[in-house]
């Protein structure tokens, strides 16, 4: 039986069926828990997880705007919001797998495991929904500028956690009340009860994110509100812009000094 931490994350990253790499990574963070992994190991994760046939993949440009009106709008919503929770767990298991070997406690890996695990319970709530609404996961296109984060912060950890929990995760943050209170008012308060989970659980990522960003920082001697701004100019093309939720932000242990310096 394999019990090489890196090795099972890579076996979660190359199944291609969502349901399977949900149920592959529960298996794992099980087996954690139960302390039946020994050791992390060092097993080189793939550039690119492997994805189901649909849905089609196009560069963010080309996605049509999204409306959350009818049953169409609140479809296109939840399939987006699958995407993203599916490219979470990818992106948590890359984490763990890519930058084993570095000498970084068990409490980080315990960290994203339980990071990992979310994502799963998230996707898999998120595609139940679909579901009973008469659609599926793959249904309609979606954008493959999610990953992109990963391939630029691949050779670095302080990075991917700059930009991924703590620019990315928490930009889902400041986004998702809005979009709560719209299903709410559009009377699909079964998907805002979902999405309003998703969200209080995410604040939790973006701490482990932000917690452990520090603990780089300081291993290796760099202030590190300027780090991530310099590390967010290199890797962010854009601008951050409000409006933020100060009160999960807050929440997450991250202070406005590194989203709104000048405020």
């Amino acid at each position: 039986m394999i019990n090489d931490l890196s090795t099972m994350a890579c076996t979660v990253l190359r199944q291609d069926d969502p349901a399977a790499k949900v149920d592959a990574g529960a298996a794992v963070a099980e087996a954690w828990r139960a302390g039946r992994i020994d050791r992390i190991g060092t097993c080189q994760p793939p550039a690119r997880p492997a994805r189901p046939k649909r849905p089609e993949l196009r560069r963010p440009g080309d996605m049509p705007r999204r409306r959350i009106s009818g049953l169409r709008g609140r479809i296109a919503l939840l399939h987006a919001v699958a995407h993203i929770e599916l490219n979470a767990i990818d992106l948590a298991w890359d984490l763990i797998a890519r930058f084993a070997g570095q000498d970084l406690p068990d409490e980080f890996y315990a960290d994203w495991i339980s990071v990992a695990a979310d994502e799963g319970r998230h996707f898999s709530a998120v595609a139940r929904r679909l579901a009973e609404l008469g659609a599926a996961y793959g249904d309609l296109p979606a954008h493959d500028g999610l990953w992109q984060a990963a391939t630029d912060t691949a050779g670095d950890l302080t990075a991917r956690l700059a930009v991924v929990p703590m620019l990315l995760e928490a930009r889902g943050l400041d986004v998702t009340p809005g979009m709560v209170a719209k299903l709410r008012s559009a009377g699909d308060d079964q998907s805002a009860d979902i999405l309003q989970i998703i969200m209080d659980e995410e604040i939790g990522h973006v701490a482990a994110g932000l917690r452990w960003f520090e603990w780089c920082c300081m291993r290796q001697g760099m202030p590190p509100v300027s780090r991530w701004h310099q590390l967010v100019g290199a890797y962010f093309k854009g601008h951050l812009k409000p409006p933020f939720n100060h009160d999960a932000r807050r929440q997450a242990g991250m202070e406005r000094k590194y989203y709104q310096p000048d405020a």
